[in-house]
């Protein structure tokens, strides 16, 4: 049972456990001062404790853990823990974060600054002087919880003879929950041992909140000798766990007559929270989406994230696009209205295609650039330039019945939509459609270092083991793998059995996020399947007394030689001939992703290998006097590369759009002072089927030279697109444009947020 204090920002003077500690109900007490090694850790900065013994920075905030074997027993002792403590001033508005003034929350810091990113390209003041419009906006998103099925679970279990510890759990990244176990107790990675057990979810979210639930586990199992399990109900996860950054964005773009984006100014600030976690990475990838998928030649873009005593953020699907691609694609909206041409024109006249610089200075000419491919597919799914124009005609300007033809001059759209009259009052039903755009860079790019590793293990009767040290999130990973290794050896998928992570067994392949894990992952999988079948054919060539050059089909669980049907042998033959003749059947395939470079300082430099492209199109009806959204139809058309698993991909993307949906319309944790009011999900709002019409999925394949039989990424793409996209629909329903999300009934009724004066999030 965790010990905690109803404050957001306080010091800690003293705490008394003698009441507790003479209760035979509790076995011990854990605090900081147990542990013998690290006592805060972090992804990139050490700033979060383990237990707090100085002062508490979030509501969620740790001081000391309860030991025993009856939790409700326990549940009823936590409140004789004494604690003595002084309130201090609580910073809760991440726009004052960076005054002189401010409250520091980490005082040894001297700065409230978690990170910065810029990024320069060409002119920027060039770039103004030579627009014949400058449009200047500001937005918001919201904090959002994760709102995976399952809690934090973790049992941690101390082996025999001091030789370690051994942690079983619903941890998304083994490796990392290792190290930083390892770090708390002092222990060699050797000693710690992480088996990671079924997600009932993640999204991003069983992180940095396991890595400290497994530490704590640890350090109580290994003080008590005995097996310590932590569970947490559904109040204290959305407590203490992090959640999706915030952020406020401020662009001003220029745009000559044509259409043409000559220069484009971002600042953006994202709420880290109380701790640093992933948002040096997360806001590095808004860098270099900040400007969307255009091509624009002059560029100033700084992204900054700042220490509050709101709830920390951290990763979560879309990873620092979705908020960014908002903004931009709304903007982009407004700007075609503004020009007097259509959401198509816009894009289509900014777009990236083969040969253009992207904002970072890269040049995309490796792979096969999609975004107007998957633009014209979605457009002539939905008809969505004339519906456009209809809704935007009817919705604003058409007095009478009469039938009504689509004006041809584009610029005579304009001053129509400058007409705030609705048709007919008492009708309250208005249909919308909307789109957005992005492109996406695969895996972790310059983020790090991107490898992974995979171990197939073929056994004499030609069963096949199979292990990813990337993990299983419920994403499909294993039946993608399987797919692979059993294409490769030519065999049913239900011979391959996978086998569970456990870090004891399988190589370190970096986080299972950003969507990496079939284009590493997957290439590791191969690279292991096809050392495998190189071995068997240099025995079939020695058998056969063949060539070396000798080619061989490896299909329908059979071996044949090109050319030469008579000569022939299963692969549960095959297995057995390996074995008797001792040849190795276990490999650990490697597959390391190209290098890539970047210059922190300007942010310029290739920061991804390959990307991929995507187009949703919402169709919206919205009840203009209830403030009703009704998402009647999303058309989600995407750039994944091959499509391996069709069913898993269909899965992605049906799941990421109801998440992007939610994102957009309904999802939002606010804070009162710093504290978090949405506790539990009668309060915090998630899309159910119901709420989501139909969801049609079109997929433009072509295989990537760098993935796996050409695959690519697909699960946070998804995502990012559709509150845009939804953002875009109502603006055509209503004529207004909303820069705030969600774009929930109050918002759109009252318009309480329409044109921010107040830019604040996680504050009152």
């Amino acid at each position: 049972i965790m010990i905690r204090i109803p404050e957001v920002h306080a010091k800690i003077i003293s705490v008394d456990y003698t009441a507790v500690q003479n209760n035979p109900i509790v076995k011990t007490v854990i605090d900081s001062s147990d542990i013998k090694g690290y006592k805060k850790i972090g992804i990139i900065r050490n700033d979060q404790p383990i237990f707090c013994d100085e002062k508490v920075v979030t509501a969620g905030d740790v001081i000391a853990m309860l030991v025993g074997d009856n939790e409700d027993e326990l549940m009823k002792l936590r409140h004789q823990v004494k604690i003595k403590y002084e309130r201090l001033p609580a910073l809760t508005d991440p726009a004052l974060a960076l005054e002189e003034d401010a409250v520091l929350i980490h005082p040894e810091l001297k700065s409230n600054l978690v990170n910065h990113h810029p990024l320069r390209k060409g002119n920027i003041e060039k770039g103004f002087a030579e627009s014949d419009f400058i449009i200047e906006q500001s937005y918001t998103t919201q904090i959002i919880e994760h709102a995976y099925l399952e809690t934090e679970c973790v049992i941690a279990i101390p082996l025999e003879g001091n030789k370690g510890i051994k942690i079983i759990g619903s941890i998304q990244n083994p490796y990392t929950c290792r190290k930083v176990v390892a770090s708390v107790l002092n222990y060699p990675l050797a000693r710690v041992r992480i088996v990671q057990a079924e997600l009932g979810g993640s999204f991003g979210g069983k992180d940095d909140t396991m890595n400290i639930l497994s530490a704590r586990a640890a350090v109580a199992a290994l003080k008590t000798g005995r097996t310590v399990k932590i569970k947490y109900g559904r109040e204290e996860s959305i407590l203490e766990s992090y959640k999706r950054h915030p952020y406020i964005m401020r662009y001003k773009v220029g745009v000559k007559e044509n259409g043409k984006i000559q220069a484009m100014k971002i600042d953006v600030i994202a709420d880290g929270g109380a701790y640093s976690s992933m948002s040096p990475f997360v806001t590095w990838r808004t860098v270099v989406q900040a400007t969307g998928p255009y091509e624009i030649e002059n560029v100033w873009t700084d992204v900054r994230a700042v220490y509050t005593n709101n709830p920390y953020t951290g990763a979560m699907r879309g990873f620092g696009s979705p908020q960014p691609i908002f903004a931009q694609e709304s903007l982009m909206d407004d700007l075609a209205i503004k020009l007097g041409i259509t959401p198509e024109d816009i894009r289509k006249i900014n777009g990236l295609k083969i040969g253009s610089i992207t904002a970072t200075g890269q040049k995309l000419e490796n792979h096969d650039i999609n975004l107007i491919k998957v633009l014209d597919t979605a457009i002539e799914s939905t008809d969505f330039t004339k519906r456009w124009l209809e809704n935007s005609f009817y919705n604003r300007s058409l007095r009478t019945e009469e039938k009504f033809q689509i004006v041809k001059d584009l610029n005579k759209c304009d001053i129509l939509l400058k007409e705030k009259d609705f048709i007919e009052p008492e009708k309250l039903l208005r249909k919308g459609i909307g789109l957005s755009i992005s492109y996406r860079g695969c895996s972790l790019g310059a983020e790090g270092i991107d490898a992974a590793a995979a171990y197939l293990n073929v056994q004499q009767d030609g069963s096949v083991y199979l292990l990813s040290g990337l993990a299983e999130n419920g994403q499909g990973l294993r039946t993608t793998f399987s797919i692979i290794a059993a294409e490769v050896l030519g065999i049913s998928v239900e011979n391959i059995y996978y086998l569970e992570l456990d870090t004891g067994v399988m190589a370190d392949s970096g986080p299972t996020v950003a969507s990496r894990s079939t284009l590493m992952g997957g290439g590791a999988v191969k690279n292991a399947a096809e050392e495998i079948k190189k071995r068997f054919e240099k025995l079939l060539i020695e058998k056969w007394n063949l060539k070396k050059e000798t080619e061989f089909i490896f299909k329908n669980n059979d071996i044949t030689v090109q050319n030469k049907p008579e000569l022939k042998i299963t692969f549960s033959e095959l297995c057995r001939l390996a074995n008797s003749t001792g040849v190795s059947m276990s490999v650990i395939g490697w597959y390391e992703g190209p290098k890539v470079d970047w210059d922190e300082e300007t942010g310029q430099g290739a920061a991804y290998f390959t990307y991929v492209y995507g187009c949703q199109v919402a169709e919206v009806t919205v009840n203009v006097g209830t403030g009703e959204v009704y998402v009647d139809k999303i058309t989600a058309v995407h750039d994944p590369g091959k499509v391996i698993n069709l069913l898993g991909a269909q899965g992605q993307v049906f799941g990421g759009v109801t998440q992007g949906a939610g994102y957009g319309l309904w999802e939002e944790i606010s804070c009162h002072n710093g504290f978090i009011r949405e506790l539990n999900y009668d309060q915090f709002l998630i899309p159910t089927s119901k709420d989501i019409g139909d969801i049609k999925v079109i997929f433009v394949e072509d295989e990537d030279k760098f993935g796996a039989w050409g695959g690519k990424s697909l699960g946070e793409p998804t995502l990012e697109l559709t509150a845009a996209a939804i953002a875009n629909a109502i603006r055509n329903a209503t004529g207004k444009r909303f820069f705030n999300l969600p774009i929930n009934l109050e918002e759109l009724l009252l318009q309480r947020k329409l044109y921010p004066e107040d830019l604040k999030r996680g504050s009152t």
